[in-house]
């Protein structure tokens, strides 16, 4: 090691660049198995969760599949003639107060669970939604995800995951998505003894690069007041203000 790269790793493993106990950060950990059954993608969560509470960051884990969740895109399902019951809210309240999301889910035949699709409908819901500056609602928060299984997929759900969260105004930052992927077929799983996932060095560095980046980031957006707004507010769009838009000239 040389003595740059030794000074850099002494400073960075004492002390960190910022304060960040402002900040809260949610795991929606769509795992199909309800609470108390061992959830395998909660192990991963649970690394960056020590992270994060490490420098103070408040963090919660919700099981979204302990919840009676609807189909459907209404604020509350329970005010329509199809569903008696609906604990949405409940869950979007807690996404309201968070600044940093993180979307988790197990893979089944190659795509993220069911249980986390029925999370990014429900979410889409409220993007009608706007923030106190005119923007959509979850401008200024940052979303991420971590991904389990023993199958191939963890690409392949993180771009799903990561375009579905910005799409509805999250901002991702970079490395946001980690993953484990055990033996293909019906190997091992995380939690698994012997299965090597907790030891993996290429998923914990980049469940750690992670976590920071979305501290660092989430600091960022927090220190600024969000998203500007400007260019990026419906109501004003829809009043003619087009913001330097220029419709370009149609030739034939």
């Amino acid at each position: 090691m040389t003595e740059q790269l030794k000074k850099i790793t002494d400073e960075q493993c004492q002390s960190s660049p910022a304060k960040y106990s402002d900040l809260k950060a949610l795991f929606l950990n769509c795992t199909l198995n309800r609470t108390p059954v061992l959830s395998h993608t909660e192990g991963l969560i649970n690394v960056a969760k020590q992270i994060f509470e490490v420098n103070g960051v408040q963090t919660t884990v919700i099981r979204p599949v302990d919840y009676e969740l609807p189909a459907g895109l209404g604020l509350d399902m329970s005010e329509t003639p199809e569903w008696d019951k609906d604990d949405w809210p409940q869950i979007q309240k807690h996404i309201d107060e968070t600044d940093i999301l993180v979307l988790c889910t197990s893979v089944w035949l190659g795509e993220k669970s069911s249980v986390c699709n029925r999370v990014l409908e429900r979410m889409y819901g409220y993007t009608h939604q706007l923030n106190a500056k005119g923007q959509y609602r979850d401008y200024g928060k940052v979303g991420a995800t971590l991904i389990t299984g023993n199958e191939d997929g963890v690409k392949h759900c993180a771009m799903n995951i990561l375009f579905s969260l910005s799409h509805i105004g999250y901002t991702i930052p970079p490395q946001a998505d980690a993953g484990w992927m055990g033996e293909a077929g019906p190997g091992p799983s995380y939690r698994d003894p012997g299965s090597g996932g907790p030891e993996n060095d290429f998923t914990n560095r980049n469940t750690t690069f992670l976590t920071w980046n979305c501290m660092h980031l989430a600091r960022m957006l927090k220190d600024q007041g969000g998203i500007p707004g400007h260019g990026n507010q419906p109501e004003v769009w829809d009043a003619g203000c087009h913001s330097d838009f220029k419709n370009p000239e149609h030739k034939a």
